[in-house]
């Protein structure tokens, strides 16, 4: 399976990755998700917005008395600040802690906000990516891997596909200029296939194993 790291991500000797790249690679994009994309994206605030706002009016509207529907939107709303507090924390912790890294022989992703680790994923394991377009050019990239290559979803998540858990599918989330960054993983897939030949995938793969080409990145269904 792609090789997972433990890192602290303090004492990196490159940003989002646990060692230096070896000679010859190079890094062409490094991002992550922005507080407000984790918040929406990741967490659904807008839904938990929503719900709590429905729950305020539908509990002022059955009140019998207009004190009581004043405690009762008051409380709700309350409940509901304190959801989008907890939620915006964990948006913060997860933009923060994550780094995702394009280089011309795999894509790296340092997640984990307890717990850090790195998974490097080389771009002959990736059997194809998938993009999800979200409104003002954002959105998420999807990578369906390989063979018998099996990821933990709940390792991966919230850097997951939902609720894709057998296999579980890595994804890139929350990432502002998406449709840029999918044509550069886009052409470094292509071009390192090109480089390293047709090999098969084996059940445990080896760090220059290598097989099929990469095809464009296609659109992501909607779920």
């Amino acid at each position: 399976m792609p090789y997972a790291d433990e890192d602290d991500y303090d004492v990196e000797p490159v940003r989002g990755l646990p060692e230096l790249p070896p000679p010859g690679e190079k890094i062409l994009w490094q991002g992550a998700p922005t507080v407000w994309r984790a918040a929406v994206d990741i967490y659904r605030l807008n839904w938990i917005l929503g719900w709590f706002a429905f729950l305020a009016g539908w509990r002022g509207i059955a009140a019998e008395t207009s004190d009581a529907a004043g405690s009762a939107i008051f409380w709700s709303l309350l409940a509901g600040g304190i959801a989008t507090a907890i939620l915006f924390v964990m948006a913060w912790a997860t933009a923060k802690t994550t780094v995702y890294t394009i280089t011309n022989r795999r894509v790296g992703m340092r997640i984990g906000v307890a717990l850090t680790l790195t998974l490097n994923l080389p771009h002959q394991w990736i059997d194809s990516a998938d993009l999800r377009l979200r409104k003002q050019g954002a959105g998420d990239i999807a990578l369906k891997m390989k063979g018998d290559t099996k990821l933990s979803y709940l390792v991966l998540w919230p850097h997951a596909r939902p609720w894709k858990m057998n296999p579980a599918i890595p994804m890139l989330r929350g990432l502002e200029n998406v449709q840029e960054v999918a044509g550069i993983l886009g052409e470094a897939a292509k071009a390192r296939i090109a480089e390293v030949g047709d090999a098969p995938v084996h059940t445990a793969p080896q760090p220059e194993t290598t097989s099929q080409p990469q095809g464009d990145l296609a659109p992501m269904p909607a779920e």
